[in-house]
């Protein structure tokens, strides 16, 4: 009888299997360097087309606003509008001059694409909010969008106090001293800057609680340096409001003082805010 046939075995060692894997390793990283790049350049891309839908989204909403103004009040009626607080004081029948060809032209569309910004403003910040809304945590959305809305709502206010009362108050002390023999007839161009930086400058002065705000909520001063810092702050406000408003102290006192007073309820919010606004490490760590 013959012997049963045994299996053959065969040793294979270490370095023919090394030498056998090595063309499928070669063969697999260039496919995984390829997936790698490609799973990290797809979201890039598409935060890059939703920031360009935001934009487009923005721009739209400006030009239609732009568009709606055109046709009612117009151009011409918004300029009117904004120099009233002006002509109210002006001599009677005395009126802004353009010393420019052009200013006719120019100055109202400036006018014009200026509050088409600020009615299209509250659908702009919205875009803005939707583009940053989807990475924040739950804790950071609560601090995020009050700010955003509560800034802007500051700023409105500031603007308006300043072209309501500020505007007002300002021109009628300015004209008192305005000796008899001089007839004043203002540039079209130089009072649209004056105005713009009166707005600029009170919108700005306005956002003062959100600073104070953001300033106690980053643990960058706590809330008793800041009530120590409220006599420096005094001091400060009257420094800026000299150097960003006209030499007079009806305007200066205009600015300062509600400074002043939006500074103390900045403290006042901080406290409030800093509350509500915690993220949930910090609450179970208190």
């Amino acid at each position: 009888m013959s012997e049963p046939s045994k299996p053959s075995t065969s040793l294979v060692t270490p370095a023919q299997t090394a030498v056998e894997l090595a063309p499928e390793l070669t063969e697999k990283v260039p496919s995984a360097e390829k997936d790698e790049l490609s799973g990290s350049e797809q979201p890039f891309v598409q935060h890059l087309v939703e920031l360009r839908d935001r934009l487009v989204k923005s721009a739209i909403a400006i030009a239609l606003a732009a568009i709606a103004l055109s046709l009612f009040p117009g151009p011409a009626d918004l300029y009117d509008i904004l120099a009233a607080p002006l002509v109210a004081h002006l001599p009677a029948g005395t009126t802004l001059i353009a010393t420019s060809v052009i200013s006719p032209f120019l100055v109202p569309l400036k006018i014009l694409l200026m509050a088409a910004f600020l009615v299209a403003l509250p659908v702009v910040l919205y875009q803005l909010w939707a583009f940053v809304a989807p990475g924040l945590y739950a804790h950071e959305k609560k601090l995020v969008l009050p700010l955003v809305v509560s800034s802007t709502l500051l700023f409105f206010l500031g603007v308006a106090f300043c072209y309501f009362f500020v505007f007002g108050q300002v021109f009628k002390f300015i004209q008192s001293f305005a000796p008899k023999s001089i007839t004043a007839a203002p540039d079209i161009e130089a009072y649209l800057s004056f105005v713009l930086t009166m707005f600029l400058a009170f919108g700005m002065a306005f956002e003062v609680p959100i600073v104070v705000i953001v300033l106690a909520r980053m643990n960058i001063f706590s809330i008793e340096k800041l009530k120590s810092f409220r006599s420096y702050f005094v001091v400060l406000a009257f420094i800026v409001a000299a150097i960003v408003t006209p030499p007079d102290v009806v305007s200066q006192l205009a600015l300062a003082i509600p400074m002043c007073l939006l500074y103390e309820v900045g403290i006042w919010a901080a406290q409030i805010f800093i509350k509500t606004t915690q993220a949930p490490e910090d609450e179970a760590e208190r």
